[in-house]
C-alpha cells in the first residue's frame, strides 16, 4: 500500500505560521488553503495542514493538546546534510521559533529540533545515504 501522508495540526495565527515555515524554505499548495488553513508541502507524498484552532476543532472530539505542558507529536523532516539541518533549524530560531533540544550527533546520523510558534517540535536531521540505503551498517549509538 502506499499513499500520501497528510499531517493535521493547529495553529493560532496562519498567516504567522504560514510566513514562518515559508522563511525555512518550504511551500504552499494554495488550492488547499485559505485564511483558515495552510497546506504545507514537505514532498510530493506529505503535507502538513496548518489549521487555525477552530478550523481544527472541526475535525476533533476533544480538546487541543496544551503545548507548554506536553507534546502531541514530533515532526520530523530529512535534509542532505549536517550543514542543511543546521540551516534550517538556525532558520527556526531566526524567524522566532525556539529550541527544543540540544543537538544529537551519532556520526553517520544528525539532528536538531525547534519549536514552532505554536510550540509543535519539528526535527530536521540528516542520516549518511549509505547507512539510509542499507549499503552500511549504523555502528551501534
Amino acid at each position: 500500500m502506499s499513499g500520501m501522508i497528510f499531517v493535521n495540526t493547529f495553529v493560532q495565527d496562519v498567516a504567522a505560521s504560514r510566513a514562518f515555515f515559508t522563511s525555512l524554505g518550504f511551500s504552499f499548495n494554495d488550492t488547499f488553503s485559505d485564511e483558515n488553513t495552510a497546506c504545507l508541502i514537505i514532498n510530493e507524498q506529505a503535507v502538513v495542514m496548518l489549521l487555525a484552532v477552530p478550523r481544527f476543532k472541526d475535525f476533533i472530539r476533544d480538546d487541543v493538546a496544551d503545548l507548554s505542558t506536553a507534546r502531541e507529536m514530533l515532526l520530523a523532516v530529512s535534509a542532505d546534510s549536517k550543514e542543511a539541518v543546521d540551516a534550517m533549524a538556525d532558520a527556526a530560531l531566526a524567524a522566532g521559533g525556539s529550541d527544543w533540544m540540544d543537538p544529537q550527533d551519532h556520526g553517520f546520523m544528525y539532528g536538531r529540533s525547534f519549536r514552532d510558534l505554536d510550540g509543535h517540535v519539528w526535527e530536521v536531521t540528516w542520516m549518511d545515504p549509505a547507512v539510509a540505503s542499507g549499503e552500511a551498517t549504523p555502528p551501534d549509538m
